[in-house]
């Protein structure tokens, strides 16, 4: 019955109504949240720590890398063929421990530097024997053809470098994309909200006259046919309002999914059609564009990704060799009574302080003599496609130019027909209200006071779409200069 009654008290916690914030947003606000909760930018900031990571392991390239190989131990029971004779096997059962450590060095220079340490002990249970080896050697390798040819350590991180930058940037580029994608949807939002605010003063005018009507024909003043019509524009405002609500609330919903907060939360916008007003010089933010679009460094990063492969296939076709030495000391010892591992490390280590240094240099070359040109060749083939690069820089350059040029001159012409409808909705509002006195009055009949207030919504919705133009019009010059010219300061 417990258990029973647990489980009752758990679904009826879970049925319960998850509690909704409520939100009342301004543009900024918006843009906040949407940062911080969208999933478009979480998973952004994984891309930009993908580039990281990659930039810290080719930074770690050049560093000291230490590594230890341990048999702790190795027991074997086999059965072995003699590499030199056929048909002759032989059984293995043998024991061995060893350890060895390296650490290497890489160098600038495409070389490297290591240290080599090895111990190990062998027993052979059939022959009865144990043996033990100990050894250090001190090793430098460098190619020559690093120094003229190609690094590829150095190109390496120069890869590394460029793509963590081109991931920054992307990153950057894709934020401005989303404050342009939360203002559009803002705006949008805003507007069905307004439309639904106009609708609705559209519809508490329209009841007002609606009853000036119905006293007036009731008082013999107008015809039927004129109070009908009133009933008609009355019905049809009521709809124009119910249609503004639902598709207010329809908006809402995707809204809250880009900004990345739940659906049950409440949304209201700050209904205040504020701005200021902004002058864009073009030829500044075309220098802007110029000097921040990702695009632009895309195609120089492509262009120096290029450089690095002319040079890489160039070297190919070089005379190549490397440098080599080493110094080492080795120490061996073997017995046939039955010593325990330390005497038999121990007698290794006699061997190895008395045994003469091994060292070896030597310097190696590879000669290309005849490949009938096929290097040339794919040399020329990097240094056209190098040459495609830089005309689609140039292309891109143009293209973004012509963008910025034309979307500063329509910011201008935003603001210039903003100020205008400002006015227009100044006039047209005090117009209705000089139209429905002289309704009231019987100066005018209800065709008249329909095309005046006809008149007057279609002023506010067109300042309103003039207004969500000029917003709309800032941001996205913003994603496409990286400069915030509202507030004149550069987009960090």
């Amino acid at each position: 019955m417990k258990k029973r009654a647990l489980l009752i008290m758990a679904a009826a916690v879970s049925l319960l109504p998850v509690k909704a914030e409520t939100y009342n947003l301004t543009l900024d606000e918006s843009i906040e949240i949407a940062k911080e909760k969208s999933y478009r930018m979480l998973t952004l900031t994984q891309e930009l720590n993908i580039a990281r990571y990659n930039l810290q392991s080719a930074t770690s390239r050049l560093k000291t890398h230490i590594n230890m190989n341990l048999s702790l131990p190795s027991y074997t029971e086999t059965v072995r063929q003699k590499a030199d004779s056929t048909g002759v096997f032989f059984s293995v059962r043998e024991l061995t421990y060893s350890s060895g450590l390296t650490v290497n060095q890489p160098l600038p220079t495409d070389g490297n530097i290591f240290i080599q340490s090895g111990l190990s002990s062998f027993r052979d249970y059939y022959n009865g024997t144990r043996s033990a080896n100990l050894s250090t050697r001190l090793g430098f390798r460098q190619p020559i053809d690093a120094f003229y040819g190609y690094n590829a350590i150095r190109s390496t991180l120069k890869s590394a470098q460029l793509a963590y930058e081109q991931s920054n940037k992307s990153l950057k580029r894709e934020e401005l994309n989303l404050v342009y994608d939360v203002s559009s949807s803002y705006y949008n939002l805003l507007s069905l909200q307004k439309r639904a605010e106009i609708a609705q003063l559209d519809l508490v005018r329209q009841a007002e006259a609606f009853e000036i009507s119905r006293n007036k024909y009731e008082a013999g003043l107008i015809r039927e046919v004129d109070a009908l019509q009133m009933e008609v524009d009355l019905a049809e405002a009521q709809s124009n309002y119910d249609m503004a609500v639902l598709s207010h609330s329809s908006s809402t919903n995707q809204f809250k999914s880009l900004l990345g907060i739940q659906l049950t939360d409440s949304v209201t916008l700050s209904s205040r059609l504020d701005y200021r007003t902004i002058i864009v010089d073009p030829e500044k933010a075309v220098q802007l564009a110029l000097a921040n679009r990702l695009e632009i460094r895309e195609r120089e990063i492509q262009i120096d990704l290029q450089r690095l492969e002319i040079k890489r296939q160039r070297a190919a076709g070089m005379i190549r060799g490397n440098v080599e030495a080493y110094f080492e000391k080795v120490g061996t010892a073997s017995s046939s009574t039955n010593l325990d591992i330390l005497n038999s490390v121990n007698n290794s280590w006699n061997n190895l302080t008395n045994r003469p240094n091994n060292y070896g240099i030597g310097f190696t070359l590879s000669i290309p003599i005849l490949d009938w040109g096929e290097n040339r060749a794919l040399v020329r083939s990097a240094k056209a496609r190098l040459g495609a690069y830089t005309l689609q820089k140039e292309q891109v350059e143009r293209d973004i130019e012509t963008e910025v040029r034309n979307l500063a001159s329509g910011i201008n012409s935003h603001l210039k027909r903003l100020q205008l409808l400002e006015k227009n909705v100044a006039v047209a509002e005090k117009s209705f209200e000089i139209t429905l006195q002289r309704f009231s009055d019987g100066d005018i009949d209800s065709q008249s006071l329909a095309l005046e207030r006809n008149r007057l919504n279609t002023a506010y919705t067109s300042h309103l779409s003039a207004y969500i133009n000029y917003q709309l019009a800032l941001a996205d010059l913003m994603r496409k200069t990286f400069y915030d010219f509202r507030n004149d300061a550069v987009v960090e």
